[in-house]
């Protein structure tokens, strides 16, 4: 079972008021359904939101619509619930002026439009396998444009695309889909979306980190060659007595410790020695060093 089914029937086994019910059915049929001079055909594929739009559609319009179960065998078997309405087509239809736009005045009214809509062309990828998307997907710009314009009003940066002969309102951000998860009051499916958020943030954090400090680790190995490589150049030219003690010395432990950072080598010859040194100060000598080898390379030329 994927994610959006699990959060679908978590939506639809949760109670409403009649003015939620009202732009539920609203916002699904609008979305959902295919609206004939004599019918209205509404096509689903999971049982517990088949149940509660039959229920919705009994309790707004009092009506009783055809149910129709397919099997379909395309590349899985499933199951196909198909609602069929003969019944008060007009009285819907005035009902739901389907050629424009709905006034929703209410906050709750609108995030109730939202829950129908999403029930009906809604999907959010798994948050465990993949980024974070939330989409709903609608046959005309019209329709994308004014479920983009519901979800900014709640702040949650939506936005529209053209996929194929589609238009599709999408979230991108983590953060705006466990807001409207929250919004539709669906407690388990949010705990799921935030513990499974929480462990990728984390996993992500490790991995930087852990970057970091291979990196790190690689900066200080390929400092530490470039060094030993110039204090062999001095040796091999007979340029150490150029040299005071103090860089003599930390030469001595850089050629005894070649893989460490400033840091712990100053650690180590403030340790070991009576030369209170600390990072910048070794890396003062390296650069005496350095200047020596440039200086020396120079004359030559």
């Amino acid at each position: 079972m994927t994610f959006t089914t699990r959060l679908k029937e978590e939506i639809s086994k949760l109670p409403n008021n009649q003015i939620e019910e009202r732009n539920i059915i609203d916002a699904f049929l609008r979305y959902n359904s295919t609206i004939n001079k004599d019918s209205i055909i509404i096509t689903l594929e999971n049982a517990s939101v088949t149940r509660f739009i039959y229920k919705i559609l009994k309790s707004t319009f009092t009506v009783l619509p055809k149910i129709t179960v397919r099997i379909q065998k395309r590349f899985h078997v499933k199951q196909i619930y198909i609602l069929e309405i003969n019944d008060k087509i007009d009285f819907i239809k005035e009902t739901i002026n389907f050629t424009k736009n709905p006034i929703l005045d209410s906050d709750e009214e609108k995030i109730a439009f939202l829950k129908g809509s999403f029930l009906g062309v809604g999907n959010v990828s798994n948050p465990k396998t993949s980024g974070y998307h939330l989409e709903f997907i609608l046959n005309n710009e019209n329709d994308a444009k004014f479920i983009n314009k519901l979800l900014n009003y709640f702040k949650l940066n939506a936005k529209v695309i053209k996929r194929g002969n589609k238009f599709v309102t999408y979230i991108k951000m983590s953060e705006s889909i466990s807001d409207i998860i929250k919004m539709f009051k669906a407690v388990n499916s949010l705990f799921e979306f935030e513990d499974t958020r929480i462990y990728r943030d984390h996993k992500n954090m490790v991995n930087r980190l852990n970057n970091c400090e291979l990196a790190n680790q690689e900066k200080t190995i390929k400092s530490g060659l470039q060094q030993i490589n110039d204090i062999e150049f001095l040796e091999e030219n007979d340029l150490l007595s150029l040299l005071d003690e103090k860089v003599l010395l930390v030469i001595s432990y850089r050629k005894k410790y070649p893989d460490v950072s400033l840091q712990e080598l100053a650690n180590i010859i403030s340790l070991e020695t009576d030369y209170q040194v600390g990072k910048s100060g070794v890396n003062h000598h390296f650069r005496t060093i350095r200047d020596l080898k440039e200086k020396y390379l120079k004359n030559k030329e």
